[in-house]
């Protein structure tokens, strides 16, 4: 079983920066992927960034040149450092983890890649 606990959100104003991050418990060491999403009120959870054993990463168009996605594995850390934040940056973020290696190579963003997920972060982003 794996546990995920993400800190690091909070309220900053548009062009600021925040640096999530996701401590993993448990079997965490036994994952093939990590991911962040995000879910704005009303809006479907969406696919940010991911990172697979193999150093793979994947981001979503609209973070790209902002995000940047990294993971301690000696600390079984996953970070997102997100700098230039826009107001459509605010939502709820997640971490998730993913433990089949076939998915892990290639559907970073999607959520059916991912086993486990943690309670959330709120970042919000004023204009």
């Amino acid at each position: 079983q794996v546990q995920l606990q993400e800190s690091g959100g909070g309220s900053v104003q548009a062009g600021g920066s925040l640096r999530l991050s996701c401590a993993g418990f448990g079997a965490s060491d036994g994952t093939s992927c990590m991911g962040w999403f995000r879910q704005a009120p009303g809006q479907e959870r969406e696919g940010v960034s991911g990172i697979n054993r193999w150093n793979g990463v994947s981001y979503a168009d609209s973070v790209i040149g902002r995000f940047t996605i990294s993971r301690d594995k000696a600390k079984n850390t996953l970070y997102l450092q997100m700098n230039n934040l826009k107001p459509e940056d605010t939502a709820v973020y997640y971490c998730a983890a993913g433990v089949e290696q076939l998915q892990c190579a290639g559907a970073l963003r999607r959520r059916d890649t991912y086993n486990y997920w943690g309670q959330g972060t709120q970042v919000t982003v004023s204009a």
